[in-house]
């Protein structure tokens, strides 16, 4: 399972930033009297809006989380890397926080804490947040339970027999 940033909302930002750009492209070409002001201008704007999509665009390929085995693996960074391995039976409490535009559109914030360490993991905007992190508390809580012992060669269980 590897886990990212949701596009939902870059994807609603560029077309956003797109059909800004169109409404303010055809308003200039079609306006007869337009000051001397070159077509650049009015369209700074939105390309500047664009450029900030595309940064967070960048971020959110540079980060995942994904459950390897009984581990799950944090990686962040572009140019340089960190990356943080942690056992999945130290995992104890998993959160999820969703503001009213997440939840319209399914997506949130999942928190990551382990067992006996005050650090934590934010993975922000991951879509289906409930499903994940029911998923990842079910691997940790597999994790931490011991085999089963089934019956004994002889063909008894491991209780006292009584007779």
């Amino acid at each position: 399972m590897v886990l990212r940033q949701s596009v939902k909302f870059l994807l609603a930002a560029y077309v956003l930033c797109g059909i800004l750009e169109a409404a303010i492209a055809v308003y200039w070409l079609s306006s007869p009297d337009h000051p001397d002001v070159p077509i650049w201008v009015p369209l700074a704007l939105p390309l500047v809006l664009q450029l900030f999509t595309a940064v967070r665009h960048v971020g959110r390929m540079t980060s995942r989380l994904t459950v390897v085995g009984d581990h799950i693996k944090w990686e962040s960074g572009l140019l340089s890397r960190s990356t943080r391995v942690m056992e999945l039976a130290k995992f104890q409490d998993v959160r999820v926080d969703q503001s009213l535009g997440q939840r319209i559109v399914g997506i949130g914030d999942l928190s990551l804490e382990t067992a006996g360490e005050s650090s934590r993991i934010v993975m922000r905007s991951v879509d289906r947040p409930h499903a994940a992190a029911e998923h990842i508390l079910g691997l940790a809580r597999a994790q931490r339970q011991p085999p089963a012992q089934g019956p004994s060669p002889g063909g008894t269980t491991n209780e006292a027999k009584t007779g």
